[in-house]
């Protein structure tokens, strides 16, 4: 099991029993079932469709999902060691942190108890796999830029359009889409659909993205072509409420990608920590040097302070307090801090930090991400200004 490089206490919101339970359960699972297939994965461009079925019937899969819509009823604190294990120990590539946390909730917070009651049994189950299509070739940080549309027809809408790097893209069978039904209206036109892309005509899978990191994870484009749904597959009762549901959740896919950052830093710290007590250089460990010593203060002090602001950003999102601004410093302070440690921590392996063969070469291609998806830190800056 991981070994935690830090010393911040775990607190109060965090210490309960059924979240420790919880958090053992997860990493077992990785432990048995990911990490020995991650090569696998990292070369294929996917995680195996097998490992969701394990997964659901792990009961590790949307645990914040309410339990009469077949969840177990968690909250954030369940999410949180999720995140927590997958990106410690190594599994960012699989797509299921989407899954629980970001797309799911779109369904237990706007859909109609149709909806509920149908699709999110299948994502506990992992008989559904979820996606969210927002960026496309021309709109990415810019939402209200979108350009695929959904038209009235009929019972129903014919959405067109195009979307790129989406995670799980090419596995997911439930794509929440965002689409314009009134392209005059500008953000006000918004409006999500939820598309069950085995039951419709039109919808195509681009192939596998050649990424420079997270090779693992099936990011891809999806086309829409002329895709017809009933119109009980929006979510909400009226169109136009898209952008608001968006910003609603974005806090917390922002803070969730804070804490995959906080826990990447961490098995970063202890990987370099093992690998410098046991490298020597004229004739003496590497930890003996008072540059590395200095540079491994300097990274654990940058982890520390991340978490501690990780943990006051997740106590404020139970208490349902976490604003935009700072969600959006949580999200654009630890995906710099992360960059900035993981990058020491390579320049510490020395030649052999730039080998594939190294966990640390890894982290580094894999974390060079955070800074751009769930908003570039730029926009994040943009959004905290407006608040002074």
């Amino acid at each position: 099991m991981f070994q935690d490089p830090l010393n911040v206490p775990k607190p109060a919101w965090l210490d309960r029993e059924d979240v420790n339970i919880f958090a053992d359960a997860i990493e077992g699972f990785i432990e048995k079932e990911c990490k020995p297939n991650s090569e696998k994965w990292e070369k294929s461009g996917q995680v195996d469709r097998e490992v969701w079925y394990k997964a659901g019937e792990a009961g590790i899969l949307v645990p914040s999902c309410p339990e009469e819509y077949g969840g177990a009823g968690g909250d954030w604190r369940h999410d949180y060691v999720f995140h927590m294990a997958a990106s410690s120990l190594g599994v960012d590539g699989w797509g299921a942190s989407l899954h629980n946390s970001i797309v799911a909730p779109y369904i237990w917070h706007y859909g109609s108890e149709e909806q509920k009651h149908r699709l999110l049994p299948q994502m506990v189950s992992g008989e559904m796999v979820g996606a969210i299509a927002m960026t496309e070739p021309g709109a990415g940080s810019d939402l209200q830029g979108i350009k695929t549309t959904a038209v009235k027809d009929g019972n129903g809408y014919r959405i067109n359009g195009a979307k790129t790097f989406i995670t799980n893209g090419g596995t997911a069978n439930l794509v929440i889409v965002v689409a314009k039904t009134d392209p005059g209206e500008g953000y006000k036109g918004t409006s999500l659909f939820v598309v069950e892309t085995d039951d419709v005509e039109g919808f195509r899978r681009g192939p596998l993205l050649d990424k420079v990191g997270l090779k693992g994870q099936d990011t891809c484009e999806l086309f829409f072509d002329d895709v017809f749904v009933p119109a009980d597959a929006m979510l909400g009762q009226d169109e136009g409420q898209g952008f608001i549901q968006l910003m609603q959740q974005l806090p917390q896919e922002r803070l969730q990608i804070a804490v995959q950052g906080l826990g990447t830093m961490k098995r970063a710290l202890r990987e370099t920590i093992d690998y410098v007590k046991e490298r020597e250089a004229f004739g003496r460990p590497i930890m003996k040097f008072q540059n590395t010593q200095f540079k491994l203060a300097e990274c654990k002090t940058k982890a520390t302070l991340a978490e501690v602001f990780v943990q006051h950003c997740s106590e404020r999102l139970l208490e349902g307090t976490l604003d935009v601004s700072t969600a959006s410093m949580s999200k654009y302070w630890v995906s710099d801090a992360q960059n900035e440690v993981i990058d020491e921590c390579l320049q510490l392996h020395g030649g052999y930090g730039f080998m594939n063969e190294y966990p640390i070469a890894r982290m580094w291609r894999d974390s060079r991400v955070q800074r751009i998806y769930g908003g570039t830190n730029e926009i994040m800056k943009l959004l905290i200004a407006r608040e002074l």
